[in-house]
């Protein structure tokens, strides 16, 4: 039984599709997967700002900045244990605050590690000790704001829709869902306690697809060859929280420059 010339062709222009590339928005879809890349700052702003005059020294702890939302991985068919949002969020922040003006802004002290850089400062001083060596370990460099927050809000399908067409048994459709992640960042005053600079930042996060689908009765209409294929692609959700957390550090200098509390070079 051969197949009728015209269903050859809209074979082949079923399959050359599956190739094209859609932009949507800062989303673009491709069957060419991204090379590994080391991950650097998304805000040009935050990289290009001054440097500070009189860098202040800010300390991070673990449990300071994570995600208080619990939310899981939405998924229509089975559960699914994965939560929605990394659990190291504060490795972004960092990043952040110590990139700013590449590194010329704020001073970043080790606090996530803090039990380690102790043991091996211990381990420094008693090994000196034993030799007799008279060099002192040098007293930790100690913070004057402590960065506190998290990621307070992920909210699932905020929108989603879609469009298609079909004639002559050739199809297509386009369908997209929109997520929202928020974050709180604020600085306190390690002398007095009091929340000096306070920010709330929310980034959205779009996920499309896309389908296309033909059938055709052949031989005497008793026989029907249906094919379908499509592409989807989820905006990272790891790439949408660095980018409110970049946003969420640039509100704060922006309103520390303001109120006084720093001044640029």
């Amino acid at each position: 039984m051969a197949i009728q010339p015209r269903l050859v062709c809209l074979l082949a222009i079923l399959i050359s599709s599956c190739a094209v590339i859609e932009e949507s928005g800062d989303l673009v879809l491709t069957k060419n997967p991204q090379p590994t890349t080391t991950l650097s700052l998304q805000s040009e702003e935050l990289k290009n700002i001054p440097p500070a005059k009189n860098r202040p020294t800010i300390a991070i702890y673990p449990n300071s900045f994570r995600d208080l939302t619990g939310q899981r991985k939405s998924n229509s068919t089975f559960a699914l244990f994965s939560t929605a949002v990394t659990q190291a969020p504060e490795a972004f922040l960092i990043r952040a605050f110590k990139h700013t003006a590449d590194g010329k802004f704020f001073r970043v002290v080790e606090r996530v590690g803090l039990d380690d850089l102790v043991k091996e400062r211990q381990l420094i001083r008693s090994t000196r000790k034993e030799f007799k060596e008279e060099d002192k370990v040098k007293p930790l460099l100690f913070a004057g704001l402590l960065v506190q927050g998290g990621v307070i809000s992920y909210e699932s399908n905020l929108k989603s829709g879609g469009s298609g067409a079909r004639y002559l048994g050739i199809g297509t459709s386009k369908q997209f869902r929109e997520d929202t992640v928020t974050i709180s960042l604020r600085l306190v005053s390690v002398s007095t306690g009091e929340v000096l600079l306070e920010t709330l930042v929310s980034k959205s996060l779009l996920s499309t697809s896309i389908s296309q689908d033909v059938f055709r009765f052949i031989a005497t209409g008793t026989e029907l060859v249906e094919i379908e294929g499509g592409i989807s692609e989820n905006e990272s959700v790891s790439i949408a929280l660095q980018k409110a957390i970049e946003t969420g550090v640039l509100n704060i200098i922006n309103i520390g420059i303001e109120r006084g509390y720093w001044t640029y070079e």
